[in-house]
C-alpha cells in the first residue's frame, strides 16, 4: 500500500500503555526525563538514577500523561554512547517508574535492541527521532504492542547536517511522514499505533521551525495524532533572544499555537506550566469544560 492509498483513522480513541486517549477531545502531555549528563536543557540534573525516577514521578504528580525517557541526546554535539550504555541508562529508569506508577512510558531511541529491551521492561511507546530509518526498529515495534512516534529528520543518526535546505519545508515533511507511515504499515505496524512528529529543530533552522508551527494544520491533516516537541528549543531562543532557562513562556506560546492547529501530544520539560496551558487551550477550543463555574453564575 502506498502513502496515497492509506486510509487513516484520524483521532479515534486509541489505547496506549493501558490508557485510552481520545485525541479528538484531549491533548496528552509528555514529560521529558533525560538520563544523560549533557542534554541541552537540564544539563544532567536527572542523570542520577534516583533523580531520574523522582523527576518522572514529579511529572506525573504535576499532570503528565506519559513520560519520555532518553539516554542519548539527538544533538551530534553530545557524546555518542554505545547501545549497551544507552540501555544501562534508560532501562533502570523504566523499571523504577513502572514499579510504582501506571503512567505511559516512552523511550527516546532509534536502536532496535534498546527498543526491544525497553518494551519488555514496560515502555509502551518508542519515540524515534530517525523516523524508522534505522534498519530493524520498525520490525521490533511491529512484533510488539508498542506505539511508535515517527519524527521527521533527514540526517544520519547522531551526525551533523549543516545548513539544511528545503524548497518547501512543510510540504517535504508531509511527504516524508506519509512515506514513513506507509513503510511502517507495510511491515505490520497498525495505524492505531502510529503518531507523527514534524521534528521542530531536527535538521531544521529557526525559520523552518517557525514555518512548521505556522502551518502545522497541514501536518495534522495527515490524519494521525501529531506530537510536537517545541519545549525550550533553539528556534524559541533565537526568536526571542532567550537563553535555555528563559524560554518557558515562548515554549508555551508555541505549544498553544500548535494545539490550536491540531497537535494532540506535547512534549515538555516544564510540566506544570504546560499542563495549565494545555487545559486552558482545550477549554477555549470547546474540548473541555471548566473544573467549576461560580463567577457571575
Amino acid at each position: 500500500m502506498t502513502a496515497t492509498e492509506l486510509v487513516l483513522p484520524g483521532l479515534a480513541p486509541r489505547e496506549i500503555g493501558g490508557r485510552t486517549f481520545d485525541f479528538a477531545r484531549r491533548v496528552a502531555v509528555m514529560a521529558i526525563v533525560n538520563r544523560t549528563p549533557d542534554s541541552f536543557y537540564d544539563r544532567g540534573s536527572t542523570f542520577a538514577l534516583d533523580r531520574a525516577v523522582a523527576g518522572a514521578l514529579t511529572a506525573v504528580a504535576e499532570g503528565a500523561d506519559w513520560v519520555d525517557v532518553g539516554g542519548m541526546p539527538f544533538s551530534p554535539d553530545t557524546l555518542e554512547v554505545s547501545a549497551a550504555e544507552e540501555l544501562d541508562r534508560v532501562l533502570p529508569v523504566i523499571e523504577g517508574i513502572r514499579a510504582v506508577s501506571d503512567v505511559v512510558i516512552s523511550v527516546d531511541t532509534y536502536r532496535p535492541d534498546v527498543a526491544r529491551a525497553c518494551i519488555d521492561a514496560g515502555a509502551s511507546v518508542i519515540n524515534d527521532t530517525m523516523g524508522l530509518r534505522v534498519p530493524g526498529l520498525a520490525e521490533v515495534v511491529a512484533d510488539s504492542g508498542a506505539t511508535v512516534v515517527v519524527a521527521h529528520s533527514i540526517a544520519q543518526p547522531h551526525r551533523h547536517h549543516p545548513r539544511p535546505r528545503y524548497a518547501d519545508v512543510v510540504a517535504e515533511i508531509v511527504e516524508l511522514l506519509r512515506e514513513r507511515v506507509a513503510y511502517a504499515t507495510g511491515l505490520g505496524i497498525p495505524l492505531a499505533r502510529i503518531v507523527v512528529d514534524p521534528g521542530h529543530d531536527l535538521n531544521k533552522n529557526t525559520h523552518h521551525s517557525l514555518e512548521i508551527t505556522r502551518r502545522l494544520a497541514e501536518i495534522t491533516a495527515i490524519g494521525l495524532p501529531t506530537l510536537v516537541a517545541v519545549s525550550n528549543k533553539d528556534f524559541i531562543g533565537e526568536t526571542l533572544d532567550r537563553e535555555r532557562d528563559q524560554r518557558v513562556m515562548g515554549s508555551l506560546a508555541a505549544t498553544v499555537m500548535c494545539i490550536e492547529r491540531g497537535a494532540r501530544v506535547v512534549r515538555t520539560h516544564n510540566v506544570a506550566a504546560t499542563v495549565d496551558a494545555v487545559r486552558m487551550t482545550e477549554a477555549v477550543l470547546g474540548l473541555r469544560e471548566p473544573v467549576y463555574t461560580r463567577h457571575n453564575v
